[in-house]
């Protein structure tokens, strides 16, 4: 399945190629909502991972004066940069990096932090990067709120840049987002630490401490980097990895997004991976019947407020031919089961101290998937520090249980990862973590 751009000349796409700052040309691509040329990648990508291909200033939509002149919470840019995909090919991805009006006054340089975004949806206009210039959106046929800005803004006070990837396929045009593929998030998370060094007025350097940081799709792709790092990105210097409610085990979290409010996660995980692996394309056209197709096709355009309104709390046995629970289907197909065992997470040892923590009644991305995660990279020799947030049911599968652990670990996650670009060793509690509950 492949996004349709709505291009009307040739011209358009010949600026696009020839890559650089201020193109000005913009089209329709996404739901009634104008995307920047910008976000059109070039023909031709640099060979090397890392490597910037475009920049451009980013006005920030929530940013205040400083007494000295200088923006709260910094001077923002939007990038785009080369990564590799899961199937081993050169991509294309934007972001954007944020260089802090604090000081930082811990030890050694000022550091970074690579942050991975949660759940934004699979149109271009969800990207982070855009979220950044327009916190709300409601525009067209799209609703989108921009809540990653509270952990970014907060990051920035330390004195950490920030560097902020959209994903693959979130935000550049020349594909869709291929949601919760640890591969692709985990190498963008990496590509955009790197790629950050070459952004022009950027204070970090090679010393500077790197700290992951990422919740519910954004821990998965923390997750993700800090198990790739040691062989894709042996040169990011990886003090730290935040992974809150990381989505590690997909055929537990299909089971719990699936009739929940957030059900459109699951869309956008089928419409991923059908584009990434073309047997899977072959089972989903062979088990979802018209009705689920046609929700596919909308869903693929879609942020997370209007999935939330137009299709939370459907149940997928609407979507099947068989009217089977699709988490129901999948598993029974060995190669569907093929592709959802390759994004397992908790198959490798990570690099540097990890803080998982996750919310003990989470019925979206389950607790039990999570905290399973940490026995894993325990038993692999991980140095791990498992936080379970231990807070009342708010409402099943209502998205509650997910999102109230986010905001009530945030405060000090933001404090454990500034430990540790500081050189401060952290605790471990892999002795204490029993293998089951």
């Amino acid at each position: 399945m492949r996004r349709v751009l709505a291009v009307s000349s040739a011209g358009v796409l010949a600026a696009t190629a020839q890559a650089g700052p201020g193109l000005a040309a913009t089209r329709e691509v996404s739901r009634g909502v104008t995307i920047p040329a910008f976000y059109d990648p070039p023909a031709a990508l640099p060979r090397a991972n890392g490597a910037l291909i475009r920049t451009e200033p980013l006005p920030l939509g929530l940013s205040l004066p400083g007494l000295d002149g200088r923006p709260l919470p910094g001077r923002a840019t939007r990038l785009m940069y080369r990564s590799t995909d899961s199937n081993g090919r050169p991509v294309a991805v934007t972001g954007a990096y944020i260089e802090p009006t604090a000081a930082w006054k811990g030890r050694g340089p000022r550091p970074l932090v690579a942050l991975a975004s949660g759940t934004m949806g699979q149109g271009d206009q969800c990207a982070p990067s855009y979220a950044l210039q327009h916190p709300l959106t409601l525009t067209g046929d799209t609703m989108s709120v921009s809540y990653e800005d509270l952990s970014i803004y907060r990051l920035l006070s330390t004195g950490a840049a920030v560097v902020v990837t959209d994903y693959v396929g979130l935000g550049a045009t020349d594909r869709l987002h291929t949601y919760v593929n640890r591969l692709d998030e985990g190498r963008a998370l990496l590509d955009a630490a790197r790629a950050a060094h070459a952004v022009p007025g950027a204070s970090i350097t090679a010393r500077s401490k790197v700290g992951l940081y990422g919740y519910s799709q954004g821990g998965g792709a923390s997750a993700s980097a800090a198990e790739l790092q040691p062989s894709y990105a042996p040169d990011v210097p990886l003090a730290g990895t935040y992974a809150g409610a990381p989505p590690a085990d997909l055929t537990a979290v299909m089971k719990g997004i699936d009739g929940s409010a957030l059900v459109g996660a699951l869309g956008w995980s089928i419409n991923g991976f059908a584009q990434s692996d073309p047997a899977l394309r072959l089972i989903v056209d062979a088990n979802i019947n018209a009705t689920g197709k046609a929700a596919l096709k909308d869903i693929s355009t879609m942020c997370v407020g209007d999935a939330l309104l137009k299709y939370g709390f459907t149940s997928s046995t609407k979507w099947s031919v068989s009217g089977k629970p699709i988490a129901e289907i999948l598993p029974t197909i060995p190669a569907a089961q093929a592709v959802l065992d390759k994004q397992r997470i908790g198959t490798l040892k990570p690099a540097g101290p990890v803080r998982l923590a996750t919310g003990v009644k989470d019925d979206i991305v389950p607790h039990a998937q999570a905290r399973q995660l940490a026995v894993d990279w325990c038993r692999k020799g991980g140095d791990v520090s498992y936080v379970p947030v231990d807070l009342p049911n708010l409402g099943d599968k209502t998205l509650l249980n997910h999102f109230a652990p986010l905001l009530l670990d945030q405060p000090t996650a933001v404090t454990w990862l500034t430990d540790r670009l500081n050189g401060t060793p952290a605790p471990s509690t892999c002795r204490s973590l029993p293998s089951q509950p």
